[in-house]
């Protein structure tokens, strides 16, 4: 499978952000395209309201992805804020999309960004602590959002799933450590899972960037630095499955007491 990740400073015009989302996927070569979260409008300043611009899944922005699929001949994953029954608080969204437009799978949000001093929750609603996964090419593709790579819990549920590989939209935020937290987790949830990590993030002067595909010995494969752009490589499900016979941690866990 040829995985394209995508880099870019979203912002809070949605045209502009669709424009920027067709000029960088424009004549891409791929499978799997991953967008970033929130690529449709941005997070903003905090006191910005969000439930203004949020979107149904049949919105246009959804729209715009079918057309990028379809002209890619790819399944493209992408964030957006979609309404919710609270018009204040839509949800932190991720949608996949197929070759042939249609919405293959969508993932709400489950934990808000409320740390580092930020409330995600003041602004966006929770989504249910479900794993969310679809499979492209007989490859099983597991969705989280950004701050859910603090979970391992999470990339757990994915791999019970059945999930070979994660897919990680992010608007990772700048700051002391950040960026070596983002690349830790990131290698961390493909090592104690044994499987492929494609993380595509914001960048600019909010965001981190550094958008990466792991494999699932936490090698590297192929990253993008802070500047926008994309990158194409190539997930291998042997690879996986390889990866499972040499470090076979998913076979030798065990059920421990809550307490």
């Amino acid at each position: 499978m040829r995985v394209a990740l995508v880099q870019l400073s979203a912002g809070t015009d949605v045209a502009e952000n669709t424009a920027a989302i067709r000029r960088l996927t424009d004549g891409v070569s791929a499978d799997l395209l991953v967008l970033p979260e929130a690529v449709m409008h941005d997070f903003g300043d905090p006191a910005l309201p969000l439930g203004p611009v949020a979107q149904p899944l049949d919105g246009p922005f959804v729209a715009t992805l079918a057309e990028v699929a379809r002209a890619a001949g790819a399944v493209v994953v992408g964030g957006m804020f979609e309404r919710s029954d609270d018009p204040d608080r839509p949800y932190n969204t991720l949608v996949a999309v197929g070759r042939d437009g249609a919405v293959l799978a969508t993932y709400r949000k489950a934990h808000l960004y409320d740390s580092f001093g930020y409330r995600e929750s003041d602004r966006l609603r929770a989504g249910d602590a479900l794993p969310a996964v679809l499979t492209v090419d007989g490859v099983r593709l597991g969705l989280l959002t950004c701050y859910d790579l603090r979970f391992p819990e999470q990339g757990r549920a994915l791999v019970d799933a059945g999930a070979d590989a994660f897919v990680v939209p992010a608007a990772w935020v700048r700051g002391p450590l950040k960026e070596d937290h983002w690349q830790t987790l990131l290698r961390a949830r493909a090592i104690e899972n044994t499987v492929y990590v494609a993380a595509a993030a914001q960048t600019g002067r909010a965001y981190c960037g550094l958008s990466q595909l792991v494999d699932p010995l936490g090698v590297v494969v192929a990253a993008l630095g802070d500047e926008e752009g994309r990158l194409a490589a190539w997930l291998d499900p042997a690879r996986v499955a390889a990866a499972r016979e040499r470090n076979p941690a998913l076979r030798h866990r065990r059920n421990w007491p809550a307490s």
